[in-house]
């Protein structure tokens, strides 16, 4: 007797169809599961026989061989335990093998027949809706992550007897439609604004430019200068996320199990700020089993890297890879997997290690070598991915006192979309959202200065021993401030702008 049932497998944030095939043959008793499975798949042969008992089944006494194809991918997790369930009562006879067919099942079952919650049905729902098939049944949690996926049936349940009935057609399950305006809804609550911070206008303005090109940013100030809090409310004035954009940041916090109940799609920029003891797994993912890091949670997003010179060398340095191709890659000898990394990166450090270099009030204790040694844990392969810095000197008491308010995030968010619209025309066809993100290609194209500029970045290239990469850097965010003003040149003005915001590049020759 053969039966096979339809289940998926995540490769990275994306999932793949495993066909679920069970033989039940002469024999002695026993359950042997086959096709790389991990620790997890291999115990599911007691929590399956639990399940079937405990829900008026009968648990087959013969000899029954689940296999699961793919064999040459790696399956991981207690999901596949409600399609194994399945199979077996097909094998029997207790289900109707016509629907088996047009479903994905998965589910992790409890030794009482219940069916428990599993990570990264988004993914999977996108996979089955590629593969025109009817639908997914899935545990009645992850309804509202997988009912995101539209032009698919999203069938809940709770309980394996559920999943009998329905696949028999004795019980009606309607499927689970989600509310996607009510979702994006979710995520536009105000947080911190731009209107609490005083002075700091240099500092606010570059933070605009940052936000509406999405280019990296540092950070250079004495402790207390508001480093942290102007970062903080760098979110307020980035675009809304586009659907596309939502959908492949919740992948990464779907595979992750990091989505609420309530709020299964991630609608808002992801803010993320990883202490400075983080390891390189950590941050860029990895392990034995290949995982998503902060990197990729923060994808569409801010990572925030305050203290940066606290970090690990090693950690920073494999940052440049995400940061340039927008992606990262984990190779493990039974896999390679590559999860998305586009994101903005804003970090912040001290002058020095005491603090204050170059504080007109507080003296530095700290001896030239010492500052050289603190500012040398961060490489200028790394510096040159780093569109701007800007200095944030500490807040004078006439700034602190003034009670005027500020200009708010929402009018510095409004020209940022504006300026994010400009590029969307831009880029239209492309896969480029933002003048970050423009290659060699699009630069030559679209980032023409005047004969005034082009004599400014000759002089300032020769003189800073500027790298190919600051250079281009520059360009971009000349381009950047360029759509702000609303010119469709780059001149001169707003090269001398962007040059201002390279204050760490250091002469290389």
């Amino acid at each position: 007797m053969l039966a096979k049932v339809l289940s998926s497998a995540l490769l990275g944030i994306d999932a793949i169809l495993i066909d679920v095939e069970v033989d039940i043959a002469q024999g002695l008793p026993q359950l042997a599961t086959v096709g790389l499975p991990d620790g997890a798949v291999k115990e599911s042969k007691d929590r399956v026989k639990a399940a079937l008992k405990n829900s008026g089944y009968e648990f087959p006494n013969r000899k029954i061989t689940v296999n699961l194809a793919p064999a040459d991918v790696k399956k991981e997790g207690a999901s596949f335990d409600l399609p194994i369930s399945i199979g077996i009562l097909a094998a029997t006879g207790v289900i109707r093998r016509d629907k088996l067919a047009r479903y994905v099942l998965l589910g992790e079952l409890s030794l009482d027949g219940g069916v428990k919650p599993v990570r990264g049905c988004l993914p999977i729902a996108v996979a089955a809706r590629e593969m025109n098939l009817a639908g997914i049944i899935i545990p009645q949690e992850n309804v509202c992550e997988g009912g995101v996926v539209e032009g698919i049936e999203v069938i809940g349940v709770t309980e394996l007897s559920q999943v009998v009935d329905f696949l028999n057609g004795t019980l009606d399950i309607p499927p689970y439609r989600a509310d996607i305006d009510s979702l994006f809804s979710q995520g536009g609550e105000v947080g911190d604004d731009f209107s609490e911070v005083k002075g700091q206008e240099h500092a606010k303005r570059a933070l605009e430019v940052a936000a509406a090109g999405s280019h990296n940013l540092l950070m250079i100030g004495p402790p207390g200068s508001g480093k942290t809090m102007l970062a903080r409310r760098i979110p307020s004035i980035l675009p809304p996320m586009l659907f596309e954009e939502a959908i492949e940041t919740t992948k990464v916090y779907s595979v992750m199990g990091l989505l609420e109940r309530e709020h299964a799609l991630i609608s808002s920029r992801p803010f993320r700020s990883p202490h400075h003891t983080i390891s390189d797994v950590g941050l860029i993912g990895g392990s034995n089993t290949p995982k998503p890091g902060e990197v990729s949670l923060s994808h569409n997003g801010v990572l925030f890297l305050d203290e940066l010179p606290e970090f690990k060398k090693h950690v920073l340095e494999v940052l440049r890879q995400p940061m340039e191709d927008g992606r990262v890659t984990i190779s493990r000898a039974l896999s390679s997997v590559t999860y998305p990394s586009r994101i903005m990166l804003v970090a912040a450090m001290n002058p020095c290690p005491c603090g204050y270099l170059g504080d007109p009030i507080h003296l530095c204790s700290c001896t030239p070598l010492m500052i050289q040694h603190y500012r040398s844990r961060i490489s200028g392969p790394l510096l040159d991915r780093i569109d701007i810095h800007i200095e944030v000197p500490a807040v004078k008491y006439r700034d602190l006192a003034d009670r005027s308010e500020s200009e708010s995030s929402g009018d510095i968010a409004a020209r940022v979309a504006r300026s994010r619209e400009v590029q969307k025309e831009r880029f239209a066809g492309t896969k480029v959202r933002c003048n970050a993100q423009m290659s060699a290609r699009m630069i030559r194209k679209f980032c023409e200065t005047d004969q005034a500029g082009n004599r400014m970045l000759e002089v300032v290239t020769d003189r800073l021993g500027l790298s190919a990469r600051s250079y281009t850097r520059i360009l971009k965010v000349a381009r950047t401030i360029a759509d702000l003003a609303g010119s469709l040149e780059i001149r001169d003005v707003h090269i001398s702008e962007a040059i201002q915001y390279r204050s760490l590049d250091r002469k290389t020759g």
